[in-house]
């Protein structure tokens, strides 16, 4: 839903330096950005952020509207969430059965923050941040991606005994490459109403929740799902043992 209404504008100091970047941020999105270079967006106040491999990522894409903002950083995914997701994260792995195993899904939160993504305006460049590694070339979706396996793909194997990462506010994770957008907020569109929320609680379809929000319940088991997968794929092969 396109908002009628302006975004306020932040008003600026003449002594301080133009930042093409944090001002599209703030000014034409709303967004608040923390201070310093290079520019990274406060997360927990407008929207709080999943983070899984992108491998696993691009199959929880079909559980998104076409305006919720998904970013690439290095070779992980981000997606946008409702604010408080992270603090939700845990319990709904636990209800999902998924709770007792380690998987690489991690949650953004309040308190954190993530590095800024150039705007999808050519004429705005990012500073680049100093010391990260170069950043690898654009991702594409894993072999056979957007095909429908036999069964449920958002189903996951139940519970076993296992160490557990928990899932939190956290800001230091993955590579320091710079992030790009693989589907950016659009300004002038409110992004709240777009983003997965847990109101849903499986109530909704495959492609969103109750009142047309995307469902964070079936996005998180589909991450899940993914996560699992990829890890049994990069473990070694365990020897036969043999009595």
């Amino acid at each position: 839903m396109v908002s009628t209404v302006p975004v306020p504008r932040r008003p600026s100091d003449p002594g301080d330096p133009v930042d093409p970047v944090r001002q599209w941020y703030e000014n034409e999105l709303g967004w608040a950005t923390v201070p310093g270079s290079p520019v990274r967006l406060v997360t927990g106040l407008r929207f709080d952020v999943l983070e899984v491999p992108a491998e696993a990522g691009f199959p929880a894409l079909r559980h998104l509207g076409p305006a919720s903002p998904v970013a690439l950083h290095g070779e992980r995914m981000r997606l946008l969430v409702a604010a408080g997701s992270a603090e939700e994260l845990p319990g709904l792995l636990d209800w999902l059965e998924w709770g007792t195993l380690a998987l690489d899904l991690t949650a953004i939160g309040a308190g954190g923050s993530i590095g800024a993504p150039p705007p999808p305006d050519p004429g705005v460049a990012v500073a680049p941040d100093p010391g990260a590694p170069a950043s690898p070339g654009p991702l594409a979706p894993p072999a056979g991606f957007g095909a429908r396996p036999e069964g449920r793909p958002e189903d996951g194997p139940r519970a076993r005994p296992g160490d557990r990462r928990p899932a939190g506010p956290e800001t230091r994770r993955g590579p320091r490459g710079a992030a790009r957008w693989l589907r950016p907020p659009m300004p002038g569109r409110a992004v709240e109403p777009a983003l997965p929320t847990l109101s849903a609680l499986g109530g909704g379809t495959a492609g969103g929740g109750v009142g047309g929000a995307p469902d964070l319940v079936r996005l998180v088991q589909t991450m899940a799902t993914q996560c699992h997968r990829v890890r049994l794929r990069r473990a070694p092969a365990q020897p036969l043992a043999f009595s």
